[in-house]
């Protein structure tokens, strides 16, 4: 395992010097011809910790990784805009004796048309999904004190489309808020029955098995984004979403999720990142459940615009 986990950190840091001189970190080739703007980012970190068998201060030989990809298109011509983002994060580490376990796993994808009626305000319509890659698990120990692994997620379940019908004020470009008085939504949890022992006995997720699905047809949905450099070299972003039904309207049935980014740019072609989020869903926890990570490595943006000063 150590000579694996080496052998790997060796091939990444090589491949990093061999590319890295080749490439630009940030790329802007303004097209000022075309109503379409585009915009790419990709990182990707490694971090990895090995030990000999006689380091008396204790530590575990590990490796982990993780990736995130984001694509923005945009279509602004007259009072028409359409707006697409894919946003991809998934990361895992490798503990001697404990195998794989992931650490971060998000999907993230939006369409949304918009038609201004003045400077700040337009109407707009938008479909978005949100779930995860890979399956996920809850570590307990048995009776005998052996670990086991128990299946809480998988891709698809839970998953979440919404489709979002309403107002947006955007003061600023690098801030706006859409709220939607009609948001239906539909939950999916595939093969809910895996679910009952693990996450709630009676309807996981909000869907009561054998059905895979619920439809929430009289909802609201509230989305704010911020993503602005608040100094040299350092971006911050955050997206809020809250969601709440009308028919199970209560204070504690409210849905909230809070994502945060904190990127700042070492160098050409290294980027620092923290993040995290916070998640509130009564149907899947009745405490708030919280998410965090640091990443130091690799990235790559590409845009075919400036952006305003």
């Amino acid at each position: 395992m150590k000579k694996t986990h080496t052998l790997l950190t060796v091939l990444v840091a090589f491949f990093l010097l061999i590319i890295a001189p080749g490439l630009q970190a940030q790329v802007v080739k303004p097209d000022s011809l075309t109503h379409w703007k585009r915009k790419l980012l990709f990182n990707v970190n490694v971090n990895q910790a090995s030990f000999s068998s006689n380091w008396k201060a204790g530590g575990t030989n590990s490796i982990g990784l993780n990736a995130r990809f984001n694509y923005k298109l945009t279509y602004k011509h007259g009072r028409n805009g359409w707006e697409n983002e894919i946003d991809l994060l998934y990361g895992f580490v490798n503990n001697a004796g404990q195998g794989y376990r992931k650490t971060v796993d998000r999907i993230f994808i939006d369409t949304k048309y918009g038609y201004e009626l003045s400077k700040n305000w337009g109407l707009f319509s938008s479909l978005n999904f949100i779930s995860q890659f890979a399956p996920g698990y809850k570590y307990e120990k048995d009776a005998n004190g052996v670990e086991q692994s128990i299946l809480i997620s998988d891709f698809l379940a839970p998953a979440y489309i919404t489709s979002a019908w309403g107002l947006e004020y955007h003061p600023v470009d690098y801030f706006k808020v859409r709220m939607s008085p009609f948001a239906p939504r539909v939950t999916i949890v595939r093969n809910s029955e895996r679910f009952i022992p693990s996450v709630d006995p009676v309807k996981p997720y909000g869907v009561t098995p054998p059905d895979e699905t619920r439809f929430e047809w009289l909802a609201f949905q509230l989305m704010a984004e911020f993503n602005k450099d608040i100094a040299k070299n350092m971006n911050l972003q955050w997206r809020y979403i809250m969601f709440a039904n009308y028919e199970t309207l209560a204070w504690k049935t409210i849905d909230h999720r809070l994502e945060l980014l904190l990127n700042a740019k070492v160098n050409r072609f290294i980027q620092v990142g923290l993040g995290g989020i916070l998640l509130y869903d009564y149907d899947q926890d009745s405490g708030a459940q919280i998410s965090q990570a640091f990443n130091l490595g690799f990235a790559y943006t590409f845009q075919n615009y400036e952006e305003p000063k």
